[in-house]
This record gives structure tokens, C-alpha cells and sequence, in this order.
């Protein structure tokens, strides 16, 4: 074979090995661009524990929140969103939950003066369980849930919305007004067997003291000497009008 023919094997013998070595490493490193930062090791027959997860996360997803509007909150909500931190373990002195032992010292003294603590703060607790988004009337609910539940017999107030459904559409001055003159006058415009007179702001003030959902719950279910609703056998939403018609000549 002459030297020319040698040198010309040798020549395609190099093409041969350049394009069985270049060719691949060509791809690989255009593989390698085009997956660069997507999880993907082109070395490894499977995607890496990230990027299956991240594969795996769902298009959206959805944040359930305790809607409803403010004052709506029930006392067991607002002591599992907020005062749970504490009074379910103690800390800081906090009276655990049902523990009656904890909390009989702290019943004897009374509800009114266990939600004003509440309400603004009491030695390590800050004012509504530093939640201030918190109405005077959650917190109140709150303090009876736990003191309830610990042996008190405290009234927890309904949430806002619920004493007072259907209000919107019944109008205190006229319903209200209508009931009051039909039923509720014949005890609360004489004070007869210790009604509140109408207009008698110092007998309603400490009637008013947990709020007026609380007085609506209580005439509705009675009190003493008053029967259920006071006597009225229309529903409870009219009868919360004829008591809302009470309250709002008598602040």
C-alpha cells in the first residue's frame, strides 16, 4: 500500500472516531442546556426525589379560613384558633382547659369579671389573647366556652347573625313596635314583677352588659317571672325585632 493510501485510511479512520465521540457529546451537551435547573439528571434513568415532588403538586390549591363576618366566631372556634396555644397545655400560668380544679378559683369571682380580663389583658395574657381582630362579644363566647367546660354555667351569647337572622327584613320600629305594644307593654311599661321599664336606661344597663345578642337569647328562652319570648307565639326572628325595639329606646 503506498503512503498516500495510508495517510488516507488514517484520515477516515479519524473522521470515523471524531463523529462516534462528537456526535454523542454533542447531544449530551445540548441535552444538558436544554434540562438545565428542571430536575432532570440525563445520567440517572429516573427524575430526582425534588423534582417529582414538585411534579406531583397539584395546579392549585385551595386555603380554608374562618369566614364569616366579624363577631361571628363561636366561643369553641375562638379557643381553637387562639386561646388553645395556652390553656391546652398551661402555659404561663394559663388554667388549662377543663380543669376544674384550675378554674374554680377563677368562676367564683364571676363571668363579668373573667372577660374583662379577657378583653384587656390580665398578667401574662395580653388583651383578647393577642388576637385584636377578636370583638368584645368573640371573647366573651370564648370565656364561657372554657369556663363551661370546666363546671361554670356561664351564658354564651349567640354569634352575630344568628339572634338577629332575618332582621334586615323585620323592622324593629314597625314589627318590633307592634309586638311590644300587643305583648311585652303589659310588664315592661309598668316594671310589673321587675321588668325593665321602656326607656329606663339604668334597669337595662346591666341587662345590656353581654351584649344584645345575649339579652335576645335569654327573653327568648325566658327569665324568672318571663315565659319563653315573653309570652309571643310568632317567631323568633319577630321576636328579636320587639327586643331590639326595646334596647333602642332604652340606651
Amino acid at each position: 500500500m503506498s503512503g498516500s493510501n495510508v495517510k488516507a485510511s488514517k484520515g477516515i479512520a479519524g473522521m470515523i472516531l471524531a463523529a462516534v465521540i462528537g456526535v454523542p457529546l454533542f447531544v449530551y451537551l445540548l441535552i444538558k442546556l436544554f434540562t438545565s435547573g428542571s430536575g432532570v439528571d440525563i445520567t440517572r434513568p429516573t427524575m430526582t426525589t425534588e423534582a417529582v415532588s414538585a411534579r406531583l403538586q397539584p395546579v392549585g390549591s385551595i386555603k380554608v379560613v374562618d369566614g364569616g363576618p366579624p363577631g361571628s366566631k363561636s366561643g369553641k372556634a375562638v379557643y381553637e384558633s387562639v386561646c388553645l396555644s395556652c390553656h391546652d397545655t398551661g402555659l404561663a400560668g394559663a388554667p388549662k382547659f377543663a380543669d376544674a380544679s384550675a378554674w374554680g378559683a377563677r368562676i367564683s369571682k364571676g363571668f363579668e369579671t373573667l372577660w374583662t380580663h379577657a378583653i384587656n389583658g390580665f398578667n401574662a395574657m395580653p388583651a383578647k389573647g393577642g388576637s385584636a381582630d377578636l370583638t368584645d362579644d368573640e371573647v366573651k363566647r370564648a370565656v364561657a366556652y372554657m369556663g363551661n367546660a370546666a363546671g361554670a354555667k356561664f351564658e354564651e351569647s349567640k354569634e352575630a347573625g344568628v339572634a338577629t337572622a332575618g332582621i334586615a327584613a323585620i323592622d324593629p320600629a314597625t314589627k318590633g313596635k307592634e309586638i311590644y305594644d300587643s305583648v311585652c307593654m303589659a310588664c315592661h311599661a309598668t316594671g310589673l314583677a321587675g321588668a325593665p321599664k321602656l326607656g329606663d336606661k339604668a334597669a337595662w344597663a346591666p341587662r345590656l352588659k353581654d351584649g344584645v345578642d345575649s339579652a335576645i337569647a335569654i327573653a327568648t328562652k325566658g327569665l324568672n317571672a318571663m315565659p319563653p319570648k315573653g309570652g309571643y307565639s310568632g317567631s323568633d326572628a319577630e321576636f328579636a325585632a320587639a327586643v331590639h325595639y326595646l334596647v333602642n329606646n332604652s340606651q
